[in-house]
């Protein structure tokens, strides 16, 4: 699984994340909520102002038909009273006799309960007959009633209708005259017992609460559904609806205008009241209903309005729950996935299943994820090659500083041996010369000296100096080669290299000092005895080498490798160490490879640091000059532009690594030339 440190957040997140935050559902919800409830808020408003105007119209026109008809009723009830009189006004009917009359009259009575007295006037406006409930009948009494107004105006209009009075100050009376046809007519009076409107106005049904009532034109209740109001005599003059009515009627305004009004019931409560005029009797019967149940449709709509909105918004808080829902949770998906992203988990992907947007954004997120987690994998994979090419490079570079520190440091002592060696040389040269010759002339006296005649003590001594300075002479030019090998080899260090390069078959060359260096140990040791191991890589083929050099290096590598395992095999006497040298040989394409590895004692790291200077040995004084390794490493590096590396473990074994290129030589001997062309 790929993952990433995770980077923190900047400081100005951190500040945003503390700060209190809505959550997105709840905007959604609330914006979503909000809307619709506006919308049914507005249009509840406008509905009810609109309900509210038809509902008042309704109303209004509703009570002012009912104030009509109630008016048509009540009028209708005295048009039954001025009918019932009107069959005792025929012109005949003075003419019938008395008797008759009176039977008519009480027939009246009985057929208009309304009726509690009837009377008939002459033409000259003489009571003649009188019938009555309340009091006694009365016959030719001749009561002069000429100047009265139920007289003289029933003769001018026909009809005439007195003002309301109470009889009794109790109940509500009405006189009614109507005068009888022909020429010279009378007049039949009628007193009118108005309690009994109250069935009228009782009769009249208006809604739960509502009623009618009928007053007089200064305000005298004369008709109530409450009988005790009217019996009372009760002036409602002063009743707002009242008041306003009398008062249009006063200044003549338009009665479309000021028939109808919300007042003041007697209870104190808002009533909804029309008012409509009876003009024969000048008469206003007044129909009122409660403002709460006139009205009662519009509230009914204000209720079904708010309840619409209520279920309307409950219904957009479930949609716009159920929609911030399904829109919240895959966002919150989207953020789980950007946190694991920015986390450095970029192994999960996020799954969202929408078909909209959202769903197209995540597969966007996972995209990203497997771009960048491609991309770190690539990263990484680039910084690891990087790494192993730069410690590769860095080890080369030791090793080359390593190198070019040992060869500088070689070819400075090399020039310095090889000067010393040249100025030793000379004078070495003369002393062996010298003691060479002074041997040949010791030898040269002894024979003189045979034919002279010498004491014999005398010839004995002189015959054993001659030997001693013999012996003498003979270490100085022993002692003298050796130093002008020293100083030949001391030469060598100066030298780019000797005799002729060549292309020689590596594994022929190997082979051959190996055979030289073994059978010169065992012509030096005859005892010595040592496992060879060769393992030679055909494909090692030739390289352009200088073959007396090479072997050189050889035969001294191998030399030291004899030497090692001697001296351990002399220090483990027990059977199981066997002492045993391998070289190997390695195609490396360009190059050619030589290992010589022996069991040898090893090389302590005090020594590996020095063991390629010059004259620095191990060896007791006398086995080594301190020149092998040196001249090696020169060999190798100076003359083939080769390289020697070493892997030892004290006490185990020692392993010499020669690297040769397949043109070492030639590419060396150009590198020389050059840099002794440059001044």
């Amino acid at each position: 699984m790929m993952r990433v440190d995770p980077v923190p957040a900047p400081a100005g997140l951190e500040i945003r994340a503390r700060r209190f935050r809505l959550p997105l559902a709840a905007k959604f919800a609330v914006a979503f909520v909000g809307l619709v409830t506006l919308v049914l808020l507005i249009n509840g408003v406008v509905d009810l102002l609109l309900n509210y105007g038809d509902a008042k119209r309704t109303a209004i026109e509703v009570q002012r038909e009912k104030a009509h008809a109630a008016a048509e009723r009540v009028e209708s009830f005295i048009s039954e009273i001025e009918s019932q009189i009107g069959w005792t006004t025929r012109a005949e009917w003075r003419r019938i006799t008395p008797e008759q009359q009176r039977y008519d009259f009480i027939r009246l009575l009985r057929q208009a309960p309304a009726i509690t007295e009837v009377a008939y006037l002459d033409p000259s406006g003489r009571e003649q007959l009188r019938i009555s409930r309340l009091e006694p009948d009365v016959v030719g009494s001749g009561k002069d009633f000429s100047t009265a107004p139920r007289f003289i105006q029933a003769l001018a209009e026909k009809v005439w209708f007195g003002p309301v009075y109470f009889r009794r100050g109790s109940e509500p009376y009405m006189t009614v005259s109507v005068a009888h046809t022909g020429r010279n007519p009378g007049v039949t009076v009628a007193e009118v017992n108005l309690k009994l409107i109250w069935d009228v106005v009782s009769s009249i049904h208006n809604g739960a609460g509502g009623y009618a009532f009928v007053v007089t034109a200064s305000g005298r209740l004369i008709a109530h559904p409450d009988l005790s109001l009217v019996l009372r005599d009760t002036d409602l003059s002063t009743l707002p609806e009242v008041a306003t009515a009398l008062a249009a009627r006063r200044t003549g305004a338009n009665p479309d205008t000021t028939d109808y009004g919300i007042a003041t019931a007697f209870d104190g409560g808002s009533v909804l009241a029309a008012h409509a005029a009876i003009p024969r009797v000048d008469w206003i019967v007044f129909v009122q209903v409660p403002l709460s149940e006139a009205m009662a449709p519009l509230y009914a709509s204000v209720v079904q309005t708010l309840a619409l909105m209520g279920l309307g918004v409950m219904l957009a808080t479930v949609a716009g729950t159920f929609l911030a829902h399904r829109l919240v949770v895959p966002i919150r998906q989207l953020e789980d996935g950007a946190e694991r992203f920015g986390s450095g988990d970029l192994s999960e992907r996020i799954v969202i299943r929408t078909g909209d947007e959202i769903e197209t954004l995540a597969d966007r997120f996972n995209l990203m994820a497997s771009r960048v987690q491609e991309s770190y994998e690539t990263l990484e994979a680039k910084v690891e090659e990087r790494t192993h090419d730069l410690n590769k490079s860095l080890d080369d570079l030791h090793k080359a500083q390593d190198r070019l520190v040992q060869s500088e440091k070689l070819a400075s002592l090399g020039q310095l041996t090889a000067g010393i060696a040249h100025e030793i040389k000379n004078p070495l040269n003369f002393v062996n010369n010298f003691a060479s010759l002074s041997s040949e002339l010791v030898e040269e006296l002894q024979e003189a000296l045979q034919p002279a005649a010498l004491d014999p003590k005398i010839r004995e001594e002189v015959d054993e100096i001659a030997d001693l300075l013999k012996g003498n002479l003979g270490k100085v030019v022993q002692h003298g080669k050796r130093a002008d090998s020293i100083i030949k080899n001391m030469l060598l260090h100066s030298r780019s290299g000797s005799g002729e390069h060549r292309m020689v078959d590596i594994n022929a060359l190997v082979e051959e000092s190996l055979n030289l260096a073994y059978h010169g140990a065992r012509a030096a040791q005859p005892d010595f005895n040592i496992t060879l191991n060769r393992n030679l890589d055909p494909a090692a083929g030739a390289a352009d080498v200088y073959p007396q050099e090479l072997t050189r290096v050889l035969l001294n590598l191998m030399s030291n490798g004899f030497y090692a395992t001697e001296k351990r095999k002399t220090v483990e006497t027990g059977p199981g160490y066997e002492p045993s040298l391998s070289v190997t040989t390695r195609d490396l394409g360009e190059s050619v490879e030589i290992r010589v590895r022996d069991n040898g004692t090893g090389i302590p790291d005090s020594v590996k640091a020095k063991m390629f200077d010059p004259f620095f040995t191990t060896k007791p004084a006398g086995e080594g000059t301190g020149l092998g390794l040196s001249l090696s490493h020169d060999i190798l590096v100076k003359q083939h532009g080769g390289a020697i590396d070493l892997a030892t473990e004290a006490g185990q074994f020692t392993e010499f690594t020669i690297t040769l290129p397949r043109d070492g030589a030639k590419a060396a001997q150009l590198i020389v030339a050059a840099e002794k062309s440059e001044p």
